[in-house]
């Protein structure tokens, strides 16, 4: 048969239409109707809130056990520093486990290990024993946070993910209300020891929460990499732009969780549960409208607003006159984080591959851990040296390097874009 005889599929354009906007149509109400509080996505929340609880009451409490113990400021900055570096080194083994030995499996053992080493905490009569408890509980927050983001994004459908990782995140951020809150109020009536236990057991209920989530298989890459590639995966690199800002911001809160209870008592400032609690529900605001419009507009309308917020929060923490002036402070940290944290998650596992998603969060939250490990140990050092107020003003510097960093990454794509489209 001659090719040229083989007749031309006749195509309706009328048709086409109809059928492309009957595509589009069902696409939105797919968007519509997807989803997010399903009972394993309540599951995840649950377990991720208990986890962060008992890990925030320790956070302004574990600086004054440290005190009691004998320790400094370089004692404090550098026990807060092993625990994220520990968690740090770990994580890219956890990325790459969560993708061959399952979600369950890293979950599960991460959970255990905080449990344990927290319950520890109890036991502790030295600076050197504290230490090596802190390196094993990093160990465990590496495995359990990085699973519980990728448990999350799992479970969120792909079209809602910046606001379904947005009421995730406030699953961790609700605890930052009531955990340094409770802890401050607990360890003026009970001992450090019993603290630690209670703490111990939330971590045993998300535990129990964690084990009844029912979790995504795993589809390894049907081209496995070779040993020689393996050796050196460590990080996502479709990840890396969001987690550098994210870097830069999270230095930050190593001056805040480790250092504000002891700065606001020295310049007398009382009220400093309220911070954690005014912190916590303007995070909460934030997330009622930050997530859909990550969703809808982008990175772009959320990260150089939110970021210029907490640059403001440190300004005023490095003033601090009053309790007046650190509740606001709160208030527009809490709005700027709880705004900028989702979307940079939601940004580092957008362009990753399915069999990516567990390294991608690993990433992120590696960036994460260093930010607050590097803050921690260099502010240590500050506030021996020179005072606490000077952890703020350098705070407020790191903000600004994040925002010209990511001026400069915006500019530099629409120019490659550009670039690419000239004829």
């Amino acid at each position: 048969m001659n090719v040229l005889s083989v007749p031309m599929l006749n195509v309706n354009p009328i048709r086409y239409n109809e059928f492309r906007e009957s595509k589009e149509r069902s696409t939105d109400m797919s968007k519509q109707t997807a989803k997010i509080w399903t009972r394993d996505f309540v599951l995840i929340c649950l377990a991720n809130f208990l986890i962060f609880l008992g890990f925030q009451m320790t956070l302004p409490t574990l600086p004054l056990f440290i005190k009691e113990l004998g320790g400094s400021d370089q004692s404090i900055g550098f026990i807060v520093g092993v625990f994220t570096f520990s968690a740090l080194l770990i994580r890219p083994y956890v990325g790459n486990a969560l993708e061959t030995k399952g979600r369950r499996f890293v979950f599960l053992i991460g959970l255990a290990l905080f449990v344990l080493s927290v319950g520890s905490f109890a036991f502790v009569t030295s600076i050197a024993f504290l230490i090596v408890i802190r390196v094993i509980q990093g160990i465990g927050w590496g495995f359990s946070t990085t699973a519980s983001g990728t448990v999350a994004t799992d479970i969120v459908p792909a079209q809602r993910r910046g606001e379904g990782l947005g009421y995730f995140g406030l699953s961790g951020n609700f605890s930052l209300a009531l955990g340094p809150t409770l802890g401050l109020a607990l360890v003026d009536k009970v001992s450090f020891s019993t603290l630690f236990i209670i703490c111990a057991m939330f971590g045993l209920l998300a535990l129990l929460s964690a084990a009844n989530i029912r979790y995504k298989k795993i589809h390894p890459s049907k081209q496995q990499p070779t040993t020689s590639k393996v050796k050196f995966d460590f990080y996502e690199k479709t990840a890396v732009k969001p987690s550098l800002l994210l870097f830069f911001i999270t230095v930050t809160f190593g001056g805040i969780a480790t250092f504000l209870p002891i700065y606001a008592a020295e310049k007398s400032v009382a009220g400093i549960e309220a911070y954690f609690l005014t912190y916590a529900t303007f995070i909460f605001i934030s997330r009622t409208f930050a997530g859909r419009l990550y969703d809808q507009k982008g990175h772009i309308y959320i990260f150089l607003p939110s970021a210029m917020l907490i640059f403001t929060a440190m300004l005023l923490l490095a003033w601090l006159p009053n309790t007046m002036t650190m509740l606001i402070a709160a208030a527009i940290y809490g709005l700027g984080f709880g705004s900028l944290s989702p979307a940079l998650q939601a940004w580092s596992v957008q362009d990753a591959a399915a069999n990516r998603k567990g390294m991608a969060n690993a990433t992120f939250s590696s960036f994460f851990d260093l930010g607050v490990g590097i803050g921690a140990i260099v502010f240590g050092l500050v506030a021996d040296g020179f005072g606490y107020y000077l952890i703020y003003i350098l705070s407020a510097g790191s903000v600004m390097i994040s925002m010209l960093l990511y001026i400069y990454l915006i500019v530099r794509e629409r120019y490659q874009k550009k670039q690419v489209s000239k004829p």
